[in-house]
């Protein structure tokens, strides 16, 4: 089931309903997602090297919301990692701001997404620090989720963590034994009060019944490369596939999803311009990077990673930067050259 037939379907009611609430970004996503793939996002003249064909190719919008524009940023995440693969443990640890919180941070997503990212990122690098778990600078790769498997409001941080740090003061590479990482519970303690400190001093109200105990989870995910393959699709994935839409009948839209306690798989159906509205809760403000690097992982600490690759006798094969698929002729597949475009439509 195609969203861009949904949205066609649904954007009347959709901005009838909610269109006082709508944000701006909201209201570029959904335009995005509508025009994506048709001569409303631009096109490109191809012809055929080795025969005759030629036609005109829609372009993709590129919007970061649209479901189908994130195969290539999946591939070109993959192989910046696989440029600082490090032969260690790997770790997934979850931060999760609790349901009292959700209403204040989605009022204020820019100030509180940022802050969230701090009190996560700091909260791992004291614990890290600390001579009785790891003593040492760790590197880290955070991404921010806002989403639940039900498409609910839920914004939570996965933080990927090798399993090894750098002593500055002795100058040496401090790998961590075994496959445990940090305690879960003090690290949701930790977290909690570095939060709810920074929240005060802020400004922000605290609101009532907001729970004294938090949750945070740490999980091996193994090594290598496989481990870098599990994550990418994991942490790149869009709000919402096109196939886990099942149906749209009657003005309702049913999808499908996983339930994340018993793995089993679970149906929700929601009025269309409802089920948009859900989708679109989800775009982040302009401009805000949901992927950080932090640590010897970080852009800026290339010499440093190097080393500790060099230290561990890390030998990366040369990844040649990918470009996007070649057009292929439809009649007899030899690559299409590009002759010419037409530039976006700027009506909306």
């Amino acid at each position: 089931m195609e969203l861009q037939s949904i949205i066609e379907q649904y954007k009347p009611l959709l901005f009838e309903k909610y269109g006082r609430s709508l944000l701006p970004g909201q209201r570029r996503a959904i335009h995005a997602i509508q025009r994506c793939r048709t001569p409303d996002s631009g096109e490109l003249y191809v012809q055929c090297t080795q025969c005759e064909q030629s036609h005109w190719h829609s372009l993709s919008c590129g919007h970061r919301s649209c479901p189908l524009c994130q195969n290539h940023e999946v591939s070109q995440w993959l192989d910046r990692q696989q440029k600082k693969l490090l032969p260690v443990e790997y770790f997934m640890v979850t931060f999760t701001l609790p349901y009292q919180l959700r209403t204040l941070v989605w009022q204020n997503q820019k100030a509180l997404y940022t802050l969230f990212f701090a009190c996560v990122i700091s909260t791992l690098k004291d614990f890290g620090l600390n001579p009785k778990n790891l003593g040492a600078e760790m590197g880290m790769t955070a991404v921010l989720h806002t989403h639940s498997r039900k498409l609910d409001y839920h914004p939570h941080i996965h933080v990927v963590v090798p399993g090894g740090g750098v002593d500055k003061k002795r100058r040496q590479w401090k790998k961590l034994k075994g496959q445990y990482l940090f305690n879960e519970f003090a690290l949701a303690k930790v977290f909690r009060a570095r939060f709810i400190g920074a929240l005060k001093e802020k400004g922000f109200s605290i609101p009532e019944k907001t729970p004294k105990e938090w949750v945070a989870n740490v999980r091996h995910v193994g090594k290598g490369l496989p481990a870098l393959k599990y994550l990418s699709r994991y942490l790149y994935r869009g709000v919402i596939s096109e196939k886990n839409i099942i149906s749209n009948r009657n003005g309702r839209v049913t999808f499908r999803y996983t339930n994340s306690d018993t793995g089993k798989t679970q149906y929700r159906t929601l009025t269309g311009e409802a089920f948009l509205h859900l989708i679109l809760q989800h775009v982040l403000p302009r401009g805000f990077r949901r992927v950080r690097d932090y640590g010897f992982l970080h852009a800026n600490a290339k010499k440093l990673l190097a080393l500790v690759q060099l230290i561990l006798f890390v030998f990366i094969k040369e990844i040649i930067p990918r470009s996007r698929p070649v057009f292929k002729c439809p009649k007899c597949q030899s690559p299409m050259v590009i002759k010419r475009m037409r530039r976006p439509s700027s009506s909306g």
